[in-house]
């Protein structure tokens, strides 16, 4: 007898359970054991092609069950996603400034952006990096995707399931505050040129195109596929729907690691959550994906998408947590969220020591800031918080994972031609251009 096992959960067993009893086969019901490891199937007499679609709790289905000596189920992928992690990790970059200044190696004067900052990003999961202007949020997420400018020096430890090594190509992405996107062309011509570009060559032009459809869908942009982009004096999409774009425009390559580096700039509350709730979306729905986003102001439905939260002040670490315990432990350090007052509000109004607006005024029995940041960073490391995140990158750098995989994308040639076409689109549609060549 030929036994091959896969572990099932309890939704896939229901549906198989139910497959099978629609063929009223008897003895397939009975090949389905119970062991201390899960459900397996092992039958000397049946045969059962089950695909599964998806990881966890996935759906199966029965493609088709014959008289023969055994039952094969693949086996369910393992692939659990990134987790990056990262310990006391200081950004310096050269400055004459005075405030916070260092002399580097070479004898030149530094000044301190992040300061011994750790914290933990895991697949399935969206952390918020929040904090007043200038803290550090969008160095932070530089730092750890690898795109610090050359006049800056970094030091402490970023690791990626538990190793040091680089992003390679294809497993992350990173969107910018502002949309680099062509006016004239329109999001499906976008997304597909794109796709042809960042692809690898020896997928078809039909998978390609298939591959940017879906990503348009996954961002809710089906019914503006037709529509231009536009932009400064030209009408298009509104600027929600483009940063919608941009995001679709890296998705492409189904990276396991998104940055986005605050994707509600310029957006009105409303898009701002409906942009969000992609993104989140994009986490919870696929838990092999880890997202990471700076934001300077959300709002409450905003921040309620929120799984962790990084909280910055002066490029130290105020809080690093659940975001749901963040209000917890404001509370618990004497700074409780006033009752008509959103807690993001209340927290970086409390960490912001750029106006003393309470000091000017002469409100008496108010908190300086800068006692108030102190107090908060001490409170810190006896919260539970603080101690969660220690365990965490612990249990994170004991992780045993296989190097990243470098993935590959079109060929020069193809890169010629995609690029050639795309320009001549949009010189052609371009009115300016017209008229920018009967000047010269």
């Amino acid at each position: 007898m030929c036994v091959y096992r896969a572990h099932l959960s309890t939704h896939c067993l229901a549906q198989l359970m139910a497959s099978i009893t629609s063929h009223s086969n008897v003895k397939l019901i009975s090949a389905i054991h119970e062991s201390e490891n899960g459900y397996h199937l092992s039958s000397p007499t049946a045969v059962a092609e089950v695909e599964t679609v998806a990881k966890g709790d996935a759906a199966v289905k029965e493609d088709s069950i014959q008289n023969r000596n055994h039952i094969k189920v693949p086996l369910i992928e393992n692939d659990e996603g990134l987790f990056l992690t990262w310990e006391d990790l200081w950004v310096r970059v050269a400055s004459n400034l005075n405030e916070g200044e260092k002399h580097s190696s070479d004898g030149r004067s530094c000044r301190s952006i992040l300061r011994g900052v750790t914290g933990y990003a895991k697949p399935g999961q969206l952390l918020a990096i929040m904090g007043p202007s200038g803290c550090g949020k969008s160095t932070l997420l530089d730092a750890l995707a690898g795109r610090l400018s050359s006049n800056t020096r970094q030091t402490g430890d970023i690791r990626i399931n538990g190793h040091k090594q680089a992003l390679a190509y294809g497993t992350s992405a990173y969107v910018t505050q502002d949309d680099t996107l062509m006016t004239t062309l329109t999001v499906k011509e976008a997304v597909h040129y794109s796709a042809q570009l960042q692809l690898p060559e020896s997928m078809s032009k039909s998978k390609k195109k298939e591959r940017a459809q879906v990503t348009i869908r996954e961002m809710g942009l089906q019914t503006a596929m037709n529509t231009r982009i536009g932009g400064w004096g030209a009408k298009g999409l509104s600027g929600g729907e483009r940063r919608r774009v941009s995001i679709c425009i890296e998705l492409l390559t189904q990276p396991k690691l998104l940055f986005l580096d605050e994707p509600t700039s310029g957006l009105d509350s409303a898009a701002s959550f409906y942009v969000m709730s992609r993104i989140a979306n994009l986490g919870h729905k696929s838990s092999q994906r880890t997202i990471v986003a700076s934001i300077h102001q959300p709002s409450s439905e905003v921040f309620q998408l929120f799984d962790n939260l990084c909280l910055l002040s002066s490029g130290e670490t105020v809080y690093f947590g659940p975001a749901s315990a963040a209000n917890e432990f404001f509370a618990a350090s004497g700074f409780p969220c006033p009752t008509l007052l959103h807690p993001s509000d209340h927290f970086l109004k409390t960490i912001n020591n750029d106006f003393e607006l309470d000091i000017e005024k002469g409100v008496a029995g108010k908190t300086p800031t800068e006692e108030a940041i102190h107090t908060l960073m001490k409170s810190y490391k006896t919260f539970e918080s603080y101690h969660q995140l220690q365990r965490q990158i612990a249990e994170l750098y004991k992780k045993d994972c296989e190097a990243l995989e470098k993935r590959s994308h079109a060929g020069f040639v193809t890169q010629c031609f995609v690029l050639t076409r795309r320009s001549f689109v949009n010189m052609y549609r371009d009115r300016g251009y017209y008229w920018l060549r009967l000047f010269i």
